[in-house]
């Protein structure tokens, strides 16, 4: 419960307490967003009976109906409305809401979480509310500006080149020196800028040089080709030894096509 409660209700969201980096500024902007979230938005469903002039009546949420005597949720912002208590959930995430806490808008419920999040974009990095004029955005997420840095050395990537790794931002340095994949062909790392080709678990650049034929040398990028013991063939006589230009075609149904690099931003 207490896990739910802090996901549903963030405290950095409605006291500057938990937010001691916030300047003098966007204090004053979270006490006035916390107050007209108070006064506007909350609220704290009542569970009861469904009572007897209200028999019949289709739940907020699902439609089915609920008759007289069983357990509903009442919530006095949206009227005389009734929810299936496992129905009066949060419209985005869906989780019930702990201990009936909601905040409604435009006739839906949500948790604290999601509501505050319809009028403020939330940081990536500190699970803050951005209430400055100037944020990053990159890869659908946001982040203070002091915030968006590499999750290795910590240097700022504003205006940098960057390569996302579980979810966070990494420069390109610490992203070749800690996770590049090494190139089946050339044993080099495979860089963020460069193209590269994935099969079996194992790794090559995309040019012509490291993605070839172990034998002939012939490139593969976007034709059929064999992996057998991590060496890559253009048929099956060149991964029998045999000469290509006189082996049968190859039955293998396996291509590989170049991935693009992630996009930076």
């Amino acid at each position: 419960r207490a896990r739910a409660l802090l996901q549903q209700l963030p405290p950095q969201d409605c006291d500057e307490r938990f937010c001691p980096e916030l300047a003098e500024e966007e204090r004053r902007q979270l006490r006035a967003f916390s107050a007209r979230r108070r006064q506007e938005a909350l609220g704290q469903g009542l569970a009861c009976p469904v009572p007897g002039p209200r028999h019949g009546c289709p739940c907020r949420k699902c439609g089915r109906r609920l008759n007289k005597g069983d357990p509903g949720i009442s919530a006095s912002r949206l009227g005389d409305q009734f929810w299936h208590p496992s129905c009066f959930s949060c419209h985005f995430c869906q989780q019930q809401l702990v201990d009936l806490i909601y905040f409604q808008q435009d006739g839906r419920i949500y948790c604290g979480r999601h509501h505050a999040e319809l009028f403020r974009p939330r940081c990536a990095s500190c699970d803050q509310l951005i209430f400055m004029e100037e944020c990053i955005e990159a890869e659908g997420r946001r982040w203070h500006l002091e915030h968006f840095c590499c999750l290795e050395c910590e240097e700022p990537l504003r205006g940098q080149r960057y390569v996302m790794r579980s979810g966070r931002p990494c420069c390109r340095g610490c992203f070749e020196s800690l996770f590049a994949e090494p190139c089946q062909a050339c044993g080099d790392p495979i860089g963020a800028e460069s193209e590269q080709v994935a099969l079996q678990g194992l790794h090559w650049h995309a040019r012509a040089a490291c993605f070839c034929c172990s034998r002939c040398r012939k490139p593969l990028r976007g034709q059929p080709l064999a992996c057998r013991r991590g060496r890559l063939f253009c048929s099956d006589g060149c991964s029998r030894g045999q000469d290509a230009s006189s082996a049968a075609s190859s039955d293998s149904s396996d291509s590989a096509f170049a991935s693009a690099p992630s996009p930076d931003s």
